[in-house]
């Protein structure tokens, strides 16, 4: 069972969540990995990998690099495949501490369709996210990055999702992520995940070579916090709050204060990636600051600061 956390249990589109940390995709293995690291009952959920149908090995190295801001990344969509998901990796999610989130991602329509079906299915996996930044063959188009390619996908997906809430993780690489977080909610999004990473590049200066094998990545860690949390405000504000469909934030989240920020900005919950690489036990700094700050606020409810921002007076 999950350890108590007081005030700071959250209720994410019908989930309950013991507290507002979530691990994101890709960075904390399949399922429980990450549990060699602390007790998963700390932290509110745990996302798989983002899962395709077939299996994938994903980009050559190298396809992690450094950065001053933080991490640039071109896996390439590495995972085993659905079918030896639900067989070999989902099995280890019976009896786990915490919710797990099934992210899901393809090329196409009926890739995305496959997945999210067997996904919705699965007694194991609370909530099934969509990893919406993988082209679609058909079109060249992004789903994540273009509303009508969005609307189109989750015309498809939202009928074979009826069991569990369907989470859309919105791309930053966008003129207008309010416009896309209206197009996931008005096509049935219950949550919505801002955001994955943005678009970047590095380049070696003494050999020319580009330092990604692919060279082109998705820059993640406290360099983007700041875009982040504007972005979560500006989605927040215009639609998810009056919609009523929660935020999960993402990007950059390092201690308590950064996972504050966005619960001020709108977030239900708080994402942890980049981090992880850092020290896999930050997320229970991150909780136990979390719980901290809620009582000096004077809450009784981590949720009753969520949007928060701009209603106290700044600092001398």
């Amino acid at each position: 069972m999950p350890l108590p956390t007081t005030g700071l249990a959250v209720n994410l589109a019908g989930i309950s969540l013991a507290n507002p940390v979530v691990l994101a995709a890709g960075t904390c293995g399949y399922v429980n990995e990450v549990a060699d690291a602390f007790p998963l009952g700390r932290v509110g959920a745990v996302t798989t990998k983002s899962i395709t149908v077939e299996p994938r090995d994903g980009n050559a190295p190298w396809r992690i690099i450094d950065s001053p801001a933080g991490m640039l990344n071109a896996i390439g969509l590495a995972n085993v495949g659905l079918d030896r998901f639900i067989a070999d990796k989902l099995p280890a999610a019976r009896g786990l501490p915490c919710k797990l989130i099934g992210s899901v991602a393809g090329h196409s329509v009926d890739e995305y369709l496959a997945v999210a079906s067997r996904f919705d299915g699965a007694g194991e996996i609370a909530a099934v996210e969509l990893n919406v930044s993988c082209p679609n063959t058909s079109d060249g188009l992004q789903f994540g990055e273009h509303p009508q390619a969005l609307r189109a996908l989750l015309a498809e997906i939202k009928p074979a999702v009826r069991s569990k809430p369907l989470i859309v993780k919105l791309s930053p690489n966008v003129g207008d992520i309010v416009a896309m977080a209206r197009a996931a909610v008005d096509g049935g999004a219950q949550a919505l995940v801002v955001s994955n990473t943005f678009s970047a590049m590095a380049i070696d200066v003494e050999t020319r070579a580009f330092r990604l094998s692919r060279g082109r990545g998705g820059l993640s860690g406290p360099g983007i916090h700041p875009i982040v949390v504007r972005m979560v405000h500006d989605v927040w504000r215009s639609v998810a709050k009056d919609e009523g469909v929660p935020i999960i934030g993402l990007g950059g989240v390092c201690n308590w204060r950064d996972a504050a920020e966005f619960i001020l900005a709108g977030a239900t919950a708080v994402g942890m990636g980049t981090a992880l690489f850092i020290d896999p036990r930050a997320p229970l700094a991150v909780v136990d600051g979390l719980e901290k700050w809620v009582a000096r606020q004077g809450c009784r409810s981590v949720s009753e600061l969520v949007g928060a921002a701009g209603s106290g007076k700044p600092r001398a």
